[in-house]
C-alpha cells in the first residue's frame, strides 16, 4: 500500500477541534496525542497494529522506559529528525530529563513548519513548529508506505 504525504496531513487535520481527553482516540469526541496518531492510523490502514494498554499521565517516567519510542519503532519507519516532512510523526520530550511522551504529525515543512497534536487544555490543534517545540523533538517517523 502506498500513501501520499498529503493523505496523512488531511487525515490529521480532520482531527482539529477534537477535545483533549487522556487515553481517548475518537475524532470529534476526545483524544490525547497518542490517540491522534492511533486515529490517523485507523483512517489510513484500518485496525490498529496492537492493543494499547492503559497508561498514566506520567507514562513510564518512574521506570525511565521509552515505551512510546519503542512502539513507534515497531510500527512506523524511523527517519532522521533533520528529515521533517509533511505527514511525518514526531516524538518529543516535554522536559529534557523526561521520557519521550508527546506526539504530533507534521503538516507543513520548510521554513515555517507546522504540526497537528493533541495538547492538554487545548484539544487537537495545529501549531507552528517553532524553536520551543523543535528543540523537544527526539525522533521522527513515517507511516508505513508513505511516499
Amino acid at each position: 500500500m502506498t500513501l501520499r504525504r498529503e493523505d496523512v496531513v488531511a487525515a490529521a487535520r480532520r482531527w482539529i477541534g477534537t477535545p483533549y481527553c487522556h487515553q481517548a482516540a475518537r475524532r470529534g469526541a476526545g483524544s490525547d496525542c497518542l490517540g491522534l496518531v492511533r486515529g490517523v492510523w485507523r483512517e489510513l490502514y484500518g485496525d490498529e497494529p496492537e492493543p494499547v494498554p492503559p497508561y498514566s499521565m506520567d507514562w513510564s517516567e518512574p521506570q525511565r522506559e521509552e515505551r512510546l519510542w519503542a512502539a513507534a519503532r515497531r510500527h512506523l519507519v524511523e527517519r532522521t529528525t533533520a528529515e521533517l516532512c509533511p505527514g511525518s510523526v514526531i516524538l518529543m520530550r516535554m522536559r529534557a530529563s523526561a521520557v519521550a511522551k508527546h506526539l504530533g504529525i507534521v503538516t507543513v515543512g520548510g521554513a515555517a513548519p507546522r504540526f497537528v497534536h493533541a495538547y492538554s487544555g487545548h484539544g487537537v490543534i495545529e501549531s507552528p513548529l517553532g524553536a520551543p517545540w523543535r528543540r523537544r523533538i527526539v525522533a521522527c517517523f513515517d507511516f508505513q508506505g508513505v511516499r
